[in-house]
């Protein structure tokens, strides 16, 4: 289980965690930074596309690690916990940056066909033909298996942008095309603090001799990166924003069970309620108006087949997946044919789940179908503390683990079930 990732289900993904959760405190925190190349991952978790898809959800991490080890030994794998819902947070409560961001996309990508050397240093890039070893391998690894470890994407986007002179947000669609994690939050806000604008001002640097000790000498890009990183402008301000009030289904509701690739565990946010059936629907290509790559794809729908399936037998309804992209349509039509007046769904975080079911929720409430978004409690005591830097949330760490009484390995926030 150490090497590459195991199939997109979550069976899998607590595998992984029970095989992993032994090595998370002292050997994590001494190796983790280490990226010793595809197939040699025993010194992280990988589990980070479960996560991301909530094939395994957050406090499951906490719950099996703290079992094992206290919060002081596995501190470091705690924290990169918390850092999801602190970009989650930060993100919900700044949503016109991920507008930002999508507006620039397109915009970029219209410019390449106007300007011959961006284009140029663009397709050098993307087609791994740099000459800058270590960069040309990464991308080579990103395309072939939809990961990179988490310190090769930090060196990837420095070169890529402060080496290689290209706008961030090609290089952050890059990655959200083809990474099997791909989450707007973590992939927008991780890209914008390496270029100075998510911390203002302050860069991240590729450095030779850091990645010559951190890949074990498998690279050495020395004179072939830029010796400084100046901060890239903007003019924006992105004010904060409340987040949305949470919403509860009612005692006895009829309903039918949205699920999507934001989570894949929605059965424990529906308070023993069952619903009259099931659908499964997918926004992976959605992510990019350029294609997106295949492993992402086909992990995103595996995660979603694998829910619908299980909550179909656990619960003994009906169910079936569907990948049309008119959202408006298909739930219109799925509710018509099940007589719906009630839609519920986990609740969708700023992306493009969030953005398709914006739209289907405008077209449902012609038809008197109300939409229901269930956020998850972990979220709700979690994002608040994300305004800021991730240092205001890192110092409610020990409180938000006493809150979900999961400093002895127990949460009171509840297990997915199947």
């Amino acid at each position: 289980m150490s090497g590459a990732i195991a199939d997109p289900d979550r069976t899998s993904g607590l595998e992984r965690l029970d095989e992993f959760a032994n090595r998370a405190a002292s050997r994590y925190t001494k190796s983790r930074s280490f990226d010793f190349g595809p197939g040699r991952r025993a010194n992280i978790s990988t589990l980070s596309p479960y996560v991301r898809h909530r094939l395994v959800l957050e406090q499951e991490l906490l719950e099996t690690v703290l079992r094992r080890h206290s919060p002081a030994a596995a501190s470091k794998f705690v924290e990169e916990v918390f850092w999801r819902a602190y970009f989650k947070g930060w993100l919900e409560q700044h949503p016109e940056v991920w507008g930002d961001y999508r507006i620039s996309v397109s915009s970029l990508l219209g410019k390449l066909d106007a300007d011959a050397d961006l284009l140029q240093r663009y397709n050098s890039a993307v087609e791994g033909n740099t000459g800058i070893e270590c960069f040309d391998a990464w991308i080579h690894e990103l395309r072939a298996t939809g990961y990179l470890h988490n310190h090769a994407r930090m060196w990837f986007a420095s070169i890529w942008v402060f080496t290689l002179g290209l706008p961030w947000q090609l290089g952050a669609d890059l990655f959200y095309r083809y990474l099997l994690d791909a989450d707007p939050a973590s992939n927008t806000l991780s890209w914008r603090w390496v270029c100075g604008l998510h911390t203002r001002g302050k860069t991240y640097l590729a450095r030779p001799s850091n990645i010559v000790k951190y890949t074990d000498n498998r690279f050495n890009p020395q004179g072939q990166l830029a010796s400084s990183a100046p901060p890239v402008r903007e003019t924006r301000v992105f004010p904060v924003q409340p987040l949305p009030v949470t919403q509860a289904l009612l005692p006895n509701e009829h309903f039918g069970l949205l699920i999507t690739e934001e989570d894949a565990c929605p059965v424990s946010l529906l308070d023993d309620q069952v619903p009259v059936t099931v659908l499964g629907a997918l926004a992976t290509k959605m992510r990019s108006p350029l294609p997106v790559g295949t492993a992402a794809c086909e992990f995103a729908y595996g995660a979603v087949a694998d829910a619908v399936e299980r909550v179909t037998r656990q619960l003994a309804v009906s169910g079936e997946l569907s990948t049309a992209n008119d959202w408006g349509t298909l739930l219109v039509e799925w509710a018509t044919k099940n007589h719906l007046n009630t839609i519920a769904t986990a609740y969708a975080p700023v992306g493009p789940v969030a953005e398709l079911l914006a739209t289907a929720s405008k077209q449902l409430d012609r038809f008197g179908i109300r939409l229901l978004q269930l956020r998850r409690p972990y979220d709700s005591l979690t994002w608040p503390h994300a305004k800021r830097g991730f240092f205001k949330l890192k110092e409610q760490i020990p409180l938000l683990l006493e809150r979900m009484e999961i400093a002895d390995g127990r949460s009171k926030l509840g297990s997915a079930a199947v």
